[in-house]
């Protein structure tokens, strides 16, 4: 199964159309390779997938449906693919960066650092605000330290790791726990020249706590990013960016923090919603 067929022609988007099928039930991965020519990835949801096609496919997924008792087809979905990212993906700066979808042809300026990013079906185009800080808060961060050595949990399309990469880490792993998100960040990786530096992993982020690391970044959710400041690793490493976070959410970490010999360096939030929190672990001086 090609899940990230590369048919990127001069400024064409990569699909047109995008059919999405949501079946209630854990799919297995050899019943994903009976899914046809047109499946472009599964996007698991705890016990629930949503599967993607260039073409209607129904016939595909209901024969799988039909043959495991434990699946149901819930709904399905027809959405341009512009749609499907909330507008079209156009190249856009965030402080040193220039984010370009690998079909459009951008130069960077000078000092910029450029990222070819395909966001395939995953969610979302690394518009987010709290992506947009991560960016900013690693450009922040590699202005003043040189950390060889990076875990990016939750990583997604892996813009965040390429940003790492970019701005001098010698090493870096990216882990997701979702297949398609490590399939996509593995295409960009390569798309950037960076996979002899840039290692994707598939698993749950906390399993990945203790990993050697100097910087951790983790854009990802309040509850996995609570357990890992909670573990031993935490306290393991020399700086973090965590993200994600609402209101409340960040109010609660900063509480978490505060019983740590740590300094808080910096803090965005977009309007007053989501928060990212950059700082050092054991700060001398």
């Amino acid at each position: 199964m090609n899940a990230l067929r590369n048919n990127h022609t001069g400024d064409r988007i990569p699909y047109q159309e995008l059919y999405i099928y949501y079946v209630e039930g854990p799919l297995h991965r050899e019943e994903e390779s009976l899914l046809g020519p047109d499946f472009l990835g599964n996007w698991i949801e705890e016990d629930s997938s949503f599967l993607f096609f260039s073409r209607p496919s129904r016939e595909f997924v209901q024969r799988i449906v039909d043959k495991n008792n434990k699946l149901r087809l819930i709904d399905e979905f027809d959405f341009t693919y512009e749609e499907w990212q909330g507008g079209k993906i156009r190249p856009f700066r965030v402080s040193h960066f220039l984010i370009v979808p690998p079909w459009e042809n951008s130069q960077e300026g000078d000092g910029e650092k450029k990222i070819l990013l395909d966001p395939g079906v995953v969610f979302g185009t690394s518009l987010h605000p709290t992506t947009r800080d991560c960016l900013r808060a690693l450009v922040k961060i590699y202005e003043k330290y040189r950390f060889p050595k990076v875990l990016d949990l939750g990583t997604g399309t892996g813009i965040l790791a390429i940003g790492a990469a970019l701005l001098g880490a010698e090493t870096v792993l990216a882990v997701d726990s979702n297949p398609l998100a490590v399939r996509i960040a593995l295409q960009n990786i390569r798309l950037n020249g960076l996979g002899e530096r840039v290692e994707v992993e598939e698993g749950l982020a906390e399993d990945f706590a203790d990993y050697n690391s100097d910087l951790l970044v983790a854009n990802i959710h309040y509850d996995v990013i609570l357990k890992l400041v909670k573990g031993e690793g935490f306290l393991k490493k020399k700086c973090f960016i965590l993200s994600g976070l609402m209101r409340t959410q960040a109010r609660d970490i900063r509480f978490q923090l505060s019983q740590y010999p740590i300094e808080i360096v910096h803090e965005w939030n977009h309007d007053m919603i989501w928060y990212t929190i950059v700082g050092r672990v054991n700060p001398v001086g």
